[in-house]
């Protein structure tokens, strides 16, 4: 028998194109990682790329050839939120399954949840609930919110609005950027108006250019704290520079994490690549050392053993012991938030300030979801 294809999706055009590479050097490098230790079944998985323009028409599309044409039955890669909403509910007719490493939006946990579809990345609401302690302890009781203006941004910002007014506090201005921005101007006028915290939920080029920007008319001077979500990334610091120090931004992994099998993937993704590896990247290599668990159990490849054998799978991976959770088909595992400092060459870095482990985060499974 030949390789297992693993479908990649990623995105060639617009503001998430800074992303595409870096999905496409970790899809293929857990790859190579997990060929190294011997696939599985004795196969070997195989990356297969399909790029697309960034709407969630072109990526069913994409998703659609991937299956198709290239004759996969996994797909994962690049799909905001927006995008994994509208492929989700087309993986039974195209008999293949999603394994989800970059969506955020908590309809994919409740009424939009699918049984072809399981997540790897942390939703919107255990984003936010790793979030309560650092805005209770901040004292901040008035905020004020940017977000893009796509599904992910407004289910965070729903969500984070929640949060605060449980706490006592409120949100006084709450603004939506559409993708692509690259004046922000208005919106940091808008958001200069009085309040104690900011919350920041823009993403890469977007993210880029509000940093810089912001910068300029000095906003971030004005709150006692200033949280990010996909912000103040790892992958875009050299890009931001000095711009988001003191940015408290949720992180889920970073390589310094506990673990034997985390070092060993370090190790390995380092010799690889020279360099070491972020969230994204981790986040991929769990997704698919998932999914190779889960071949095994089943002793298949056929779609619908792999679903059966993944819906409540318990296995080690670089997180440690994680549970892809029946209910719901998201993966129980650790989140944390971490600050942009200086390092003592003077380059802007992260430090841990948190990680809690999923169990702790994660909301019930949701009566709306119908994942089984």
């Amino acid at each position: 028998m030949g390789p297992i294809k693993i479908g990649v999706l990623k995105i060639d055009s617009g503001p998430f194109a800074t992303y595409a590479s870096l999905v496409e050097e970790a899809a293929r490098t857990s790859v190579d990682i997990l060929n190294a230790e011997g696939g599985a079944l004795g196969r070997k998985f195989e990356v297969v790329v399909q790029a697309h323009a960034g709407t969630p028409a072109s990526a069913i599309a994409a998703a659609t050839r991937l299956v198709q044409e290239d004759g996969v039955s996994f797909i994962t890669g690049q799909t905001p939120s927006n995008h994994s909403l509208a492929i989700a509910p087309r993986l039974a007719d195209l008999n293949a399954l999603m394994i989800d490493v970059y969506s955020q939006s908590d309809d994919l946990l409740t009424k939009a949840c699918q049984p072809n579809y399981f997540r790897v990345t942390t939703p919107d609401s255990v984003v936010t609930a790793m979030m309560r302690d650092f805005v209770k302890k901040s004292g901040a009781k008035t905020w004020n919110m940017i977000s893009p203006d796509y599904a992910t941004g407004h289910s965070f910002s729903k969500k984070f609005t929640e949060m605060v007014e449980a706490l006592g506090g409120s949100v006084q201005e709450s603004l939506f950027a559409p993708q692509g921005t690259t004046d922000f101007g208005s919106y940091i006028s808008q958001l200069g108006k009085p309040a104690d915290g900011l919350m920041v939920t823009l993403y890469m080029s977007d993210g880029n250019a509000f940093a810089k920007q912001q910068k300029q008319f000095g906003l971030f001077d004005k709150y006692k704290v200033v949280l990010g979500n996909g912000f103040a990334t790892e992958y875009q610091l050299d890009a931001q520079g000095d711009t988001v120090l003191g940015v408290l931004n949720g992180l889920s992994y970073h390589y310094t994490m506990p673990g034997e099998r985390n070092a060993a993937y370090v190790k390995a993704f380092e010799a690889l690549t020279k360099r070491k590896p972020i969230y994204t990247d981790a986040d991929m290599m769990v997704g698919l050392e998932m999914l190779r668990a889960a071949i095994v159990k089943a002793q298949s490849t056929d779609v619908p053993a792999v679903r059966a054998a993944l819906s409540g799978l318990k296995a080690p991976t670089i997180y440690g012991d994680v549970e892809m959770r029946a209910a719901d088909h998201h993966l129980i595992r650790q989140n944390g938030v971490a600050q942009v400092v200086r390092s003592a060459d003077g380059k802007t870095t992260f430090t841990m300030r948190a990680i809690e482990p999923g169990a702790d985060l994660y909301p019930p499974p949701s009566p709306d979801c119908k994942a089984q």
